[in-house]
């Protein structure tokens, strides 16, 4: 839904947010503040009411800010941890494939090693965009599956060794769907409309209070800041692979150059 926030740095989508936020905000008190005087300012004890209604207001609101700020962070937590276990899937996979005999050996230990490097230099660049890999990043992995299943061992140390790399190779694979699973998940638009009809509601809240002009400009400007603030935080982390702090092919990259560079 703000996909333009992962083209720029983090800070600047902070500092547009928030000033998206305190320029509705001022401008609304500009605007309505003329308007809503006659018809709410004459109620004597009216800061008193709309202050408890927008403390409980509040509770709720930054309840759901809350749990979706740690929704995103462990969806962005999990995400890097998939990665993980699967680039160390991938070394012990490589590791157990240079035990078959030639040509099995070199064709399996290729097809691992061009894996790797389609996921960093291929399979990274699409999933900074949001996008599934393309098929040619799942041609290694067919193409090593289909080498592996016409091995047929001819002693018991070639057994145990193909059985091992069988078993490595199911954990590779299952650990390459979570990656893939995370690239597109996100907040359901549902959410999104959720979030920002609350930020409405405590914009129009502020609006309404009979404050000084100077004085309702700074403090309802301090809380929409914060509130851009944390929906902002959320946006960046609910596509974990995206943006200035999407999830890296660091693993990949360390395993790529330290094990499987000949």
């Amino acid at each position: 839904m703000f996909s333009w926030i992962y083209d720029i740095p983090s800070l600047a989508a902070i500092a547009v947010f928030g000033a998206v936020f305190v320029g509705v905000f001022w401008l609304g008190i500009l605007v309505l503040r003329p308007i809503v005087r006659p018809w709410f300012h004459q109620q004597p004890g009216l800061n008193a009411t709309l202050g408890d209604y927008l403390q409980y207001f509040g509770i709720i609101y930054g309840l759901l800010l809350g749990l979706l700020a740690v929704g995103t962070y462990e969806n962005h937590t999990h995400a890097e941890k998939a990665v993980v276990t699967e680039a160390s899937a991938l070394a012990v996979l490589f590791r157990d494939v240079s035990g078959y005999p030639e040509p099995y050996r070199t064709d399996l230990r290729a097809l691992v090693r061009e894996y790797a490097r389609a996921t960093i230099e291929d399979a990274w660049p699409q999933q900074r965009q949001g996008i599934l890999p393309l098929p040619s990043v799942v041609n290694p992995v067919v193409n090593s599956f289909t080498r592996m299943t016409q091995f047929e061992p001819q002693t018991k140390g070639q057994e145990a060794i193909h059985q091992t790399a069988l078993r490595q190779f199911d954990n590779f694979l299952e650990s390459r769907r979570e990656r893939l699973y995370s690239v597109t998940s996100g907040m359901p638009r549902v959410m999104w409309y959720t979030v920002a009809l609350g930020a409405l509601i405590n914009m129009t809240l502020l609006w309404l209070f009979d404050l000084k002009l100077g004085n309702h400009l700074l403090l309802g400007g301090l809380l929409s800041f914060f509130t851009a603030t944390m929906i902002c935080l959320i946006a960046i982390l609910d596509n974990p692979f995206r943006g200035e702090v999407g999830v890296s092919p660091e693993a990949f990259e360390l395993v790529y150059s330290q094990i499987m560079k000949d």
